[in-house]
């Protein structure tokens, strides 16, 4: 298991903060299922880009029943290796954006989680980064020779929001709707998008058991 900060509050209360950018994420965490929440959870539309990923976080966690909350960035991403398909999941090892980087919790527990809440679905592991646009073209390698596997524009404005509370467990997972042989235009109008979309709504399970997880007392 990677990186796993110790959570204040006790583990029936402690919230948990999943958030994502655009309006077709947020339909398809809506619309997902909650089975195995045991804990107060809020699907949060921060926006598109960083800075309203940032803005959307402050002001969220500035919320009291919110305090404490492990926070899990989601939505859609670029991959950035070869042979990745619209889909796959990517599970972060790490954040990265031009602030430096934020380690995620309990990376390996979230890819058994959603292999079984995703069954047939690849999961990739490894670093994402942060842009500020989207990804086109020859941009892919270049962020690919940094060792990133893929790149959204939100994820690490969010977990660098987050994590500056001491002890908060951060994570990222995204879903592949555009690799390098799969460019979309739009999403939802070819059927890689909505294959993507179908993927997301299927992950909220692993979050919560992720969370729960996490919550446990150390042994």
């Amino acid at each position: 298991m990677t990186g796993d900060p110790a959570v204040k509050g006790p583990p029936d209360t402690t919230p948990l903060l999943v958030a994502c950018a655009l309006g077709i994420e947020h339909l398809a965490l809506r619309t997902g299922s909650r089975a195995g929440a045991t804990t107060p959870v809020t699907v949060l539309r921060t926006g598109m880009g960083p800075k309203a990923a940032e803005r959307a976080l402050t002001r969220a966690l500035g919320d009291r029943a919110l305090s404490g909350a492990a926070v899990v960035a989601t939505g859609f991403c670029a991959g950035l290796a070869p042979g990745m398909h619209p889909g796959d999941l990517v599970v972060a090892e790490e954040t990265r954006d031009a602030h430096g980087s934020t380690p995620c919790a309990g990376t390996d527990l979230l890819v058994e989680e959603l292999v079984r809440a995703v069954p047939g679905r690849t999961v990739h592991t490894g670093p994402l980064t942060g842009s500020d646009h989207v990804v086109r073209g020859h941009e892919r390698g270049d962020l690919l020779a940094t060792g990133a596997i893929a790149v959204d524009m939100e994820s690490a404005a969010t977990l660098r929001t987050a994590a500056r509370a001491d002890g908060r467990p951060v994570a990222a997972v995204r879903v592949v709707v555009d690799a390098p042989e799969h460019e979309l235009v739009r999403i939802g109008t070819v059927r890689g998008g909505l294959s993507a979309f179908r993927v997301l709504r299927s992950v909220l399970p692993a979050f919560f058991e992720w969370h729960r997880s996490l919550l446990l007392p150390r042994r």
